[in-house]
């Protein structure tokens, strides 16, 4: 099994980077978003990615055109049916993906893969919305895509060892090291970071240290890139809080429960970076 031609579903901030590295890797690639103006805005972020790496030296003009012409965006779901791999990344919605993968299993031909980029939704759960569980899986980018080296490679129990294959052999042209796991809430990643990102926001709401005290603690302490409540913003907390009550509600377990704090900064429209404040102040360069 070989993948030639992708397909990416969703031309947001995951599904425009998938879709960038991509083409970029040299392979054709086709994107689908509904909306126009979302389409518009995504090809119109790549563009200048691209372009500031062609500034700085770090790409060259002609790869950036090569780039742009591996490309197709489009609204219609037709461009996909020739697509050996075809990745959803919309919203973290579980009517909205029954809905995409009901379509792609009508327009895709039968020997594709189809995958999610979901961060915390069952794969083995999606994979019901199709006629083809065997060929099935989860690829898990991070944000934002072109920078980050990693890729969570999650397989249910029907999927073909075939198909992990061609996923992870994919993923590795694309320049990302990959990492393979099973099919459970929260995967690798997040299943070690949420707990990590919730115990911040609790020692933050019972007073015992500061806002850049917890983070500086974090990153001067343990040699992170950035503080737990940076992170936080920068995830976005009503991303933070869906995961969370996702996982708690898979394994009841505390160290998943959403703090009441970031359920009331979620409730008032603090969510970080997209909105501009969450823990900190995104209005100011640098946040405040």
């Amino acid at each position: 099994m070989t993948i030639r031609k992708v397909g990416v579903v969703g031309c947001g901030l995951m599904g425009s980077g998938i879709a960038q590295v991509s083409a970029q890797a040299g392979f054709k690639t086709v994107v689908r978003e509904v909306s126009p103006a979302v389409l518009e805005k995504g090809m119109a972020s790549i563009q200048k990615f691209l372009k500031g790496g062609v500034e700085k030296g770090k790409l060259t003009a002609e790869a950036m055109a090569a780039t742009l012409a591996n490309l197709e965006a489009t609204t219609e779901i037709a461009p996909l049916t020739d697509c050996d791999l075809v990745i959803e990344a919309a919203t973290e919605s579980l009517p909205l993906k029954r809905e995409i993968f009901g379509a792609l299993e009508q327009a895709c031909k039968r020997e594709a893969i189809l995958a999610s980029n979901t961060s915390s939704l069952s794969i083995t759960e999606l994979a019901t919305f199709s006629k083809r569980p065997e060929q099935f899986l989860g690829l898990h980018f991070f944000n934002p895509v072109p920078l980050m080296k990693l890729v969570e490679v999650v397989r249910t129990v029907q999927t073909r060892e075939d198909v992990v294959r061609a996923a992870n052999e994919w993923c590795a042209k694309l320049g990302k090291t990959v990492v393979n796991c099973t099919d459970s809430t929260g995967f690798v990643v997040n299943r070690l970071l949420v707990p990590y990102m919730l115990d911040a926001m609790r020692v933050f709401e019972q007073g015992l240290a500061s806002r850049d005290d917890i983070d500086n603690a974090m990153k001067l302490g343990c040699g992170y890139p950035m503080g737990p409540l940076f992170l936080t913003d920068f995830v976005g907390l009503d991303t933070t809080l869906s995961i969370a009550e996702i996982m708690f509600d898979e394994f009841k377990e505390p160290r998943f429960a959403p703090p009441s704090l970031l359920r009331r900064m979620v409730l008032a429209g603090r969510h970080g970076r997209k909105t501009g404040r969450g823990f900190y102040d995104w209005s100011t360069n640098p946040p405040s």
